[in-house]
């Protein structure tokens, strides 16, 4: 099965790249970024889906029109961000780090550590059909599964879930220990 570019390299989500590599290329610069930067710096990843990360769903002053978000970046200019304090990795001299492990996706909750507002009550997934089969595919999580109906994707998926996840996985990925599944349907507009 093809990757559609749910997830990155090692299974990250590609909120977690998309700030990773915003961090790694704000060291020579500052604390700001294009977009096109970060498109170059994940050649690996589908453009328009970290393009799409970059300016709405990890932009807090971006307009509502994702489900879920993560507040990593704010617009400052015309195609320029910025990296908000609490994702900025420094070193001890006060510049931006260098050696610093990646951050390992859970975003807000890695951010202000136990803040129980902070933690996600759902995981979201995208479920779309394609010659016969239906793929679930978690935003919040490394997890894509797949079935011949809805009702077998379904359950495929939660098993997946159960097996990926335990109570350190969940506080990793800044989930609550009981989250929700939000299920949303894609499909084509025009008919075939």
């Amino acid at each position: 099965m093809a990757r559609r570019g749910g997830s990155g390299q090692g299974g990250a989500p590609i909120h977690a790249e998309v700030l990773a590599a915003a961090q790694r290329l704000c060291r020579r610069d500052g604390w700001t970024f294009s977009p096109r930067e970060i498109v170059h710096a994940l050649p690996h990843l589908n453009a328009k889906s970290v393009r799409t990360h970059v300016v709405s769903r990890c932009c807090e002053n971006a307009p509502e029109n994702h489900s879920h978000r993560w507040p990593y970046f704010r617009r400052v200019g015309r195609g320029v961000y910025e990296i908000l304090p609490p994702f900025r990795r420094t070193s001890p001299g006060g510049s931006p780090a260098r050696d610093e492990p990646v951050d390992d996706g859970s975003g807000r909750a890695a951010a202000r550590e136990g803040a129980e507002d902070d933690l996600r009550s759902a995981i979201h997934v995208v479920v779309s059909e394609s010659e016969g089969w239906y793929v679930a595919e978690c935003l919040e999580v490394a997890v894509v599964t797949q079935g011949r109906s809805l009702d077998e994707t379904l359950a495929n998926l939660r098993s997946a879930l159960e097996q990926h996840l335990d109570d350190e996985a969940l506080a990793q990925a800044g989930l609550s220990p009981t989250p929700r599944l939000v299920l949303n349907y894609e499909t084509s507009a025009l008919a075939a």
